[in-house]
């Protein structure tokens, strides 16, 4: 097979972004994406940082141009940088362009800088609270103040941040537009995301935490005029724009809306597995090719015939009220 033929599935979409969890470590437990007693994966299944490299490089040879680092929190992987500064050689090769990464923040004082310097220029950092106390609830472990330096010390790099907030009804329902207007002040995109139904967690049933985005938005129109945006970064998001503040805010409903038609991304775990959609088990393992030779020939065969396996979408839905669709696996593991 040619080599340098692109990935195209076979619904005949190209697949250009390629999501890495990097590790399932976090230094958070937030309690919708982890137990809080996680049992985590022994080293050895893990792909090495060379072996991540490979990997990507691989995937951008086959033509992925946008590579997003997920974990767990990428930035606990000890030496996470030396991964990062592999991965300018693409972008200045033309062949990436766009490296970038969703975190916690709470390393991000300690990394801004050095994520700058190796080409990154966006990141997306998960924050569904502004409340201090609310915020030690949810992520169990985690501390807001230094979330928030971690934001200024990216902002001060020359970081462009989105804000990632997770929809929670009885959580951060009354924090709507104290979230919205803090991120208008500081000039980040806000994006709300339905919670979704994975992992089991041990603790409350997810169903009773879900707060549809079709209210949320409805309450934004009462305050503000909002304008649909049209474009689509290739992602589940549907954007907005408020007028009064020329805010973007995206929504991500991942159960009363389906964004599968276009999707152009695929999905690899810290232990090598690739998953073709996010709502599905169906998933390859790449780390046996990848360790089989040093020959990039079996691990391309691998990744292609695991792309002409991608399903057209995938098959979550809230509606039936019961467990079937819900994926076992947890949040932290596919990379969030």
């Amino acid at each position: 097979m040619d080599s340098t033929a692109p990935l195209i599935d076979p619904f005949q979409r190209a697949i250009s972004y390629l999501r890495v969890s990097v590790t399932d470590r976090c230094d958070f437990r937030c309690v919708y994406c982890m137990a809080e007693n996680m049992t985590f994966l022994p080293k050895k299944e893990l792909l090495t940082l060379e072996e991540l490299d490979r990997m990507c490089s691989t995937f951008v040879r086959l033509g992925v141009e946008k590579l997003r680092i997920t974990g767990g929190e990428p930035l606990v992987r000890r030496d996470i940088m030396t991964f990062f500064r592999g991965m300018t050689r693409h972008l200045e090769a033309g062949t990436l362009k766009e490296l970038t990464l969703t975190t916690n923040g709470s390393q991000l004082k300690r990394f801004a800088g050095e994520l700058y310097d190796a080409g990154v220029r966006r990141v997306n950092v998960s924050l569904d609270t502004l409340d201090e106390k609310k915020f030690a609830d949810i992520t169990r472990w985690g501390r807001l103040p230094q979330v928030l330096e971690g934001i200024d010390a990216a902002q001060a790099a020359g970081l462009r941040v989105k804000i990632n907030a997770v929809a929670l009804k009885g959580f951060n329902e009354d924090e709507l537009f104290d979230l919205q207007a803090w991120c208008a002040d500081r000039d980040m995109d806000l994006t709300f995301i339905e919670v979704m139904p994975m992992g089991d967690l041990g603790n409350e049933d997810r169903l009773d935490q879900y707060w549809s985005l079709k209210d949320l938005r409805a309450r934004l129109g009462e305050r503000f005029t909002l304008v649909d945006l049209a474009e689509r970064s290739g992602g589940p998001a549907r954007y907005v724009r408020l007028e009064e503040t020329g805010q973007k805010i995206g929504f991500i409903t991942p159960l009363t809306h389906n964004f599968c038609e276009s999707c152009n991304r695929v999905r690899l775990t810290c232990t090598g597995e690739l998953y073709m959609c996010l709502g599905q088990e169906d998933m390859a393992d790449l780390r046996a090719p990848l360790r089989a030779s040093s020959d990039d020939a079996l691990l391309e065969d691998a990744i292609r015939a695991a792309i002409l396996r991608k399903p057209k979408g995938h098959d979550f839905d809230y509606s039936r009220q019961s467990v079937a669709g819900q994926v076992s696996r947890h949040m932290s593991h596919t990379g969030g």
